[in-house]
């Protein structure tokens, strides 16, 4: 029977998280049944708290600018579901969407019902199948969650590469920097390079163990790889001290792995000097001359980065504050990171069940910030209208906001049925029934 995409789509989704039993053993299998598409890739595997998105947009874009033809593994999605899987940036097409889920939905029923993959495991398997059919010189492959039972670990990449260890994710991840650490040190593989910018002592420490122990040549990069040629006269398009650490890491990375993929000095300035990821720090000029900044800043270390990147480049400036968080996140943390930047926030909900009460980030932003007006908004939309007037506005805390951000801003396509909901764990339970 031919699905449409969106059917395709919500096949996916609807394999949801399968009660979140996480480990290799299931994309493994699916993997084979696919004909071990992997075997025939060349991967560089990013993971971290913070920073992957934009260290593999760098990678991405200098390989590109070399003349390889680059996979790019992401996630979550701002807008689009096919975000996730791009061949020189381009989204992977609807019909190939629509054709790679009749093939794999064929693999996925032969699993016992009570076992089956989910759904991240199934979109790593079939971003796969697509990249070899692509025949990809490089695949730029980031993790979901964590690292060493991430679905994306089933790979042995040219390099490992460890971004930072920050708080996130403790009820998956583990609750001290130290036991985040070993998840995201999952990825080292024995006698692969290992390439990191974490900073915590705490978090080094276990990875350099781990790299000791099997033998994985280890390379730590520190701000002062930022000021060596060529990042001292590269002028990055994406801003803040921390791009420059990212960009510092993906250039020690093409070092690393130059006998399997060379690349000319040209076209590492090009690909860094042109290299695009919306939503960090992303400022946007409206047509009434009002500035909208819009990043991603999720958690404590992303705020913290927010904080200092804003006060960097725009000292004199308060902004309005609209801020929508997950309520699984570090709120009040944010809040106090945040809130004293502004002196008018306007809180609103996040499109999606795990969303902070507007009220509750009110509430937390007055007892940081009480000299603020602080406005709760039913919505984003309503929110934007609020702050029309305002010269200067800045939209954080979640990538879902973002998302529809960008989509109110007209920044970005808008699907015929909104696919931000997707990037559920339980996206299953969110969509609506498909009519027939």
């Amino acid at each position: 029977m031919t699905m449409t995409y969106r059917e395709a789509v919500q096949y996916l989704y609807s394999l949801g998280w399968q009660g979140t039993k996480l480990g290799l053993d299931k994309p493994l299998r699916l993997a084979a049944l696919a004909g071990q598409p992997q075997n025939q890739l060349r991967f560089l595997h990013v993971a971290g708290t913070n920073g992957k998105g934009s260290t593999c947009a760098m990678l991405e874009s200098i390989y590109r600018a070399a003349g390889y033809r680059v996979g790019l593994f992401t996630s979550p999605h701002l807008v689009s579901f096919r975000e996730r899987i791009q061949v020189n940036r381009r989204l992977i097409p609807e019909a190939d969407v629509v054709r790679l889920v009749g093939r794999l939905r064929g693999w996925v029923d032969s699993f016992p019902a009570d076992d089956r993959p989910t759904f991240f495991e199934a979109v790593t398997v079939m971003a796969l199948v697509y990249f070899a059919q692509q025949k990809c010189d490089v695949v730029v492959w980031e993790t979901g969650l964590g690292g060493r039972l991430d679905a994306t670990n089933i790979v042995t990449p040219l390099a490992s590469i460890i971004t930072n260890v920050q708080f996130d994710h403790q009820q998956w991840l583990g609750n001290t920097l130290a036991q985040i650490a070993a998840e995201k040190a999952g990825i080292i593989k024995p006698g692969v390079p290992v390439l990191t910018a974490a900073a915590a002592a705490e978090a080094l420490a276990v990875i350099v163990d781990r790299a000791h122990r099997l033998r994985a040549p280890l390379t730590l990069v520190t701000a002062q790889d930022t000021q060596q040629p060529p990042l001292d006269r590269i002028e990055l398009p994406l801003l803040g001290e921390h791009q420059r650490l990212n960009a510092a890491l993906a250039v020690a990375t093409v070092c690393v792995v130059s006998k399997q993929l060379p690349v000319p000095e040209t076209a590492l300035w090009v690909g860094l000097e042109t290299v695009e990821w919306p939503g960090r720090f992303q400022l946007v000029r409206r047509p009434s001359g009002q500035a909208v900044l819009l990043d991603g800043a999720h958690n404590p270390g992303g705020a913290e980065t927010l904080r200092a990147t804003f006060q960097k480049y725009f000292p004199t400036v308060r902004p309005a504050l609209v801020l929508g968080v997950m309520q699984d996140k570090d709120r009040d943390t944010m809040c106090r990171i945040l809130a004293p930047l502004a002196d008018r926030i306007f809180t609103v909900p996040v499109d999606s069940p795990r969303s902070a009460s507007p009220e509750a980030m009110a509430a937390l932003c007055r007892r940081h910030n009480p000299a603020a007006e602080v406005v709760v908004c039913p919505t984003l939309a309503d929110a934007l209208i609020e702050t029309a007037w305002c010269r200067f506005v800045l939209v954080t805390g979640s990538l879902h906001l973002l998302g529809e951000a960008m989509e109110l801003l007209g920044l970005a396509a808008v699907p015929a049925r909104s696919e931000r909901g997707l990037n559920e764990w339980n996206a299953a339970r969110q969509l609506q029934p498909v009519a027939r």
